[in-house]
């Protein structure tokens, strides 16, 4: 079934997200992701650079196409004019890939201060375009396209807002839902008070949520992401849990399941970040009851 169709079914939804091989041979990944084949909605590819090489994201996505799998090009307007953002699209659409994932300014759709703010709106705007002129069937410049796209998009929210939704974010959101966004996506959730909370004070505009959950693996990690993304992301709780246990994978497994199954009752589907961790996925969705 279509992601677009599940979405609309008000199915839970289950996708997670890889990167494109680099070095590797992407045949490795398919055969790690045929292991949860048909047990996920959606697998989404982000755009990798390390030290000027380039993954084939496009080309990962229309080989997990041909293995019968629902991908998902995963991009940002960061860095990207209309021009850029029109061919990548536009390759996509060649490739038969029907689901992007875009993140306008830089994995989120939120703005704490005049800068980001401008950057949203400018980013929003050049996806706006786009978007608009492939819908009608030509590009940018006017040329005609054989066939008109008729992608489902998602977007991204920031989830952590605090005690109140700044009536900017929600001008946000309604933005990207006269784009027409499909779903948005959180950052990872891993208190869900908190996330519960966030909805509580959220208009969607009718558009479902899909929660991203990380899968962490050891407290060294969960450090990490406090250290580097964001200060208190990961609960100290949970750190101390996979501190102190014995069975690390184990331990692991469990928060993932408990994080997945309180989220069943609260939005409509996870997007799970597994971290090169593919071959294992399943171990996590069968302790989470997912399909």
């Amino acid at each position: 079934m279509k992601l677009k169709e599940s979405l609309k079914r008000k199915n839970f939804v289950v996708t997670s997200e890889v990167q494109a091989p680099m070095g590797q041979d992407p045949e490795t990944l398919v055969k790690n992701l045929k292991l949860v084949r048909g047990r996920v909605d959606g697998v989404s590819l982000s755009e990798n650079e390390f030290e000027g090489v380039v993954g084939d994201t496009i080309k990962t996505c229309e080989m997990l196409k041909e293995n019968r799998f629902e991908s998902i090009y995963q991009t940002t307007t960061r860095d990207k004019n209309r021009l850029q953002l029109q061919k990548d699209f536009l390759d996509a659409h060649d490739a038969g890939i029907d689901n992007l994932l875009v993140f306008t300014e830089d994995y989120r759709i939120t703005g704490d201060s005049l800068q980001e703010m401008m950057f949203f709106h400018v980013d929003a705007g050049k996806l706006q375009s786009v978007l608009e002129h492939m819908r009608e069937g030509h590009t940018i410049a006017g040329e005609p396209i054989p066939s008109r796209p008729d992608f489902m998009f998602g977007s991204g929210v920031e989830s952590s807002w605090g005690k109140n939704v700044p009536d900017l974010e929600m001008r946000e959101m309604e933005e990207m839902t006269k784009i027409g966004t499909g779903y948005f996506l959180t950052t990872p959730i891993f208190d869900l008070d908190s996330f519960e909370k966030f909805l509580s004070r959220t208009n969607t505009f009718g558009v479902p949520v899909i929660a991203e959950v990380m899968i962490l693996r050891t407290a060294g990690m969960a450090q990490f992401l406090n250290r580097h993304l964001k200060s208190g992301m990961v609960p100290d709780w949970m750190i101390r849990k996979l501190a102190k246990a014995p069975d690390k994978e184990k331990a692991s497994i469990e928060l993932f399941a408990d994080t997945v199954k309180g989220l069943k009752h609260l939005c409509q589907g996870v997007h799970i970040i597994t971290i090169g961790g593919e071959e294992k996925l399943r171990h996590y969705l069968d302790a989470a009851d997912l399909k």
